[in-house]
């Protein structure tokens, strides 16, 4: 089925038994998004929220809420788009299977965006009604968030030398494709906003919209950007997908949606079938302070100043629909975004990562901290050295990559050993990973770089390092499956809990220095399971703040252990050393996860907002068991 707008989403949805209706008055503020969070966690339907308070429109939520049903809603298309990534990989599969390409020509016109003029589709386009900004719902997620936010935005934008602000001309139809379309929060109030006048948009300079922002900071003009939100969910799709530099975000969305996407010709050109949209200008010298914001590593992004815009309009189409999401730690919907672009484009990485077989970014660790990978030693015939070779070029060539630069942990595994672990197994990948590891040759850092802008667990904002740890060889040794009884620690470092085989998690208040040496400082024993800094059967401590929670699941040692420490800095190992400037250990490892008082806060629900929606559930109805 071709969705033209959301509430085309929300009857498929409906029709198909996979949404629930909430009649019950409730607050965008706190209220809906709470239930969202408990559906989601619940594996639940999607969600209409016929009655929130303080505005007129519906919400939707949850239409992404599980892998299932995102290929649901892509059932009519997704095939063919994943037959076009197989001839854009091979391109002469077309003539040893030209029948299973035979969409192929279709495909690529739905990928031309379709130019329209506005008195040609104003009645029935989001042009329809103009509203204002007032007017739309006011979510807020979490207690401390600085305003109402936009949670599945489309901003698009132009380079300013295309833009009637530059050439005084209306864009030409090939501009579409040099549209950019990006997926970067917008706060609607609060802060210095104006408003009705103005919003914020929280975007980095190396994001697309920031190289039209740096065009436009050259060429002393201000940019236009329109803001949609709605319509087809190829669009949502396409706003957060790593597509190659070159490759339009709105050809992609044409391909997933199975039809061209109309495009009303404007300054920053505006999709028609969007439910909602925003005009408006940015003046690339300006900032205003943005934030805070519940963000998907599970903590609050503090304030900081970012672009905002001027608002020229805002209009809806006839019957909208506000369709939403809420961010916090992982998992929550928009883990359903990664695993969807995953199958898609997972097929593609070795075409463009020679060598590396598979990458991934590990959602349950905030998405951008930890990057596990399996690469291949290869080019090698004669006898390897004892240390990781290939494996270090092609971690390179990952962290190159877009969004992966962000990252602060990758450990990557040579996949030539037909018996490697599984990429999204969690525990196996660690398992085999920590059994392997090589504390003299395996570690190789990067200092004083850049990290994800929304993790302050380093040195500055936007400021942190990373650590690449290549593991390939023989299994170096066998790890604790219990906590030792005997187990000797130093004073001041107590409780410790087994999180997984060999990887062990304690608590202190003392600084890590005080605590590497009286780790260093222990003596060796007959028993070497009882002294970690002489076990081989451990090979990694975590100092946290709370072992028992840290222990509890995989989840929350992942959450923990790489979301809250920054690896130059908090990451040590017993018996270490620096030689010709490398850095290594005897082992095991240490990392101080530990919140420092630089770290943003956790997110925490209100008690009272909670209360209510304990006594929702008490209600019965078929919302009741997902709550």
């Amino acid at each position: 089925m071709r969705h033209r707008s959301t509430r085309d989403v929300v009857e498929d949805l409906r029709s198909a038994g996979r949404l629930i209706e909430v009649d019950t008055p409730l607050s965008p503020h706190l209220e809906i998004p709470e239930v969202q969070r408990r559906v989601y966690a619940r594996g639940g339907p999607a969600l209409l929220f016929t009655r929130p308070t303080n505005t007129s429109f519906p919400m939707a939520s949850n239409l992404f809420g599980s892998l299932e049903q995102a290929r649901y809603l892509f059932r009519d298309t997704i095939d063919r788009v994943r037959r076009a990534i197989e001839l854009k990989i091979d391109p002469t599969a077309f003539f040893q299977k030209p029948t299973r390409y035979l969409s192929a020509p279709w495909t690529a016109w739905t990928m031309l965006p379709k130019s329209l003029r506005a008195d040609s589709v104003r009645t029935r386009s989001v042009l329809a009604n103009p509203c204002r900004i007032s007017d739309l719902p006011k979510l807020v997620s979490w207690p401390d968030d600085g305003g109402p936010f936009v949670t599945l935005p489309q901003v698009l934008s132009l380079p300013p030398q295309t833009s009637s602000q530059a050439n005084k001309a209306k864009p030409r139809r090939n501009d579409l494709t040099r549209c950019n379309l990006g997926m970067y929060r917008i706060q609607l109030s609060g802060n210095e906003y104006q408003t009705d006048r103005e919003i914020g948009l929280h975007y980095q300079l190396h994001r697309g919209i920031g190289v039209h922002h740096q065009q436009a900071l050259a060429a002393g003009v201000p940019f236009p950007v329109t803001i949609t939100v709605g319509g087809t969910p190829a669009m949502s799709l396409a706003a957060v997908m790593p597509l190659p530099e070159g490759v339009g975000e709105l050809t992609f969305a044409g391909a997933m949606a199975g039809g061209r996407i109309p495009m009303i010709q404007a300054p920053a050109p505006i999709y028609a079938d969007a439910d909602f949209a925003i005009s408006g200008i940015i003046d690339p010298t300006s900032l205003k302070p943005e934030g805070p914001f519940g963000d998907h590593l599970g903590y609050y992004a503090k304030t900081h100043p970012f672009p905002w815009m001027h608002i020229q309009s805002v209009s809806h189409r006839p019957g909208a629909i506000w369709p939403f999401t809420v961010v916090g730690r992982p998992p929550q919907e928009d883990t359903t975004f990664g695993e969807l672009i995953h199958e898609l484009t997972g097929p593609i990485i070795p075409s463009v990562l020679p060598g590396v077989r598979g990458v991934h970014a590990v959602d349950v660790a905030g998405v951008h901290p930890l990057l596990l990978a399996i690469g291949s030693e290869r080019y090698t015939p004669y006898k390897k050295p004892n240390r990781p070779q290939e494996l270090l070029t092609q971690a390179n060539a990952i962290l190159g990559q877009g969004q992966m630069s962000l990252a602060k942990y990758l450990f990557i595994i040579d996949g030539n050993d037909p018996n490697h672990p599984d990429l999204y197994d969690l525990q196996s990948f660690f398992i085999w990973v920590f059994e392997r590891i090589d504390f003299a040759n395996g570690l190789h850092f990067q200092t004083k770089t850049t990290i994800d802008t929304l993790d302050y667990s380093g040195e500055g904002w936007n400021q942190g390092s990373k650590l690449v740890t290549a593991i390939s060889g023989e299994k170096r040794r066998e790890l604790t499956r219990a906590l030792p009884s005997n187990l000797q620690l130093p004073e001041g470092v107590q409780h410790p809990k087994l999180c997984l085989p060999g990887v062990i998690a304690v608590e202190s208040k003392l600084e890590l220095d005080a605590i590497m040496q009286r780790f260093n400082q222990l003596p060796p024993t007959r028993e070497s399971n009882s002294n970690p800094s002489d076990s081989p059967q451990i090979a990694l401590i975590v100092l946290v703040d709370d072992a028992d929670f840290t222990s509890r699941s995989i989840a929350n040692w992942t959450w923990v252990t790489f979301t809250r420490s920054n690896p130059s800095i908090d990451m040590r190992g017993i018996g270490e050393r620096v030689e010709h400037k490398h850095w290594s250990c005897t082992g095991p490892l240490v990392i101080d996860a530990r919140t420092k008082p630089h770290h943003a806060p956790p997110l925490i629900e209100n008690p009272e907002v909670t209360k209510k929606i304990d006594a929702l559930a008490s209600q019965g109805g078929p919302l009741a068991k997902f709550l």
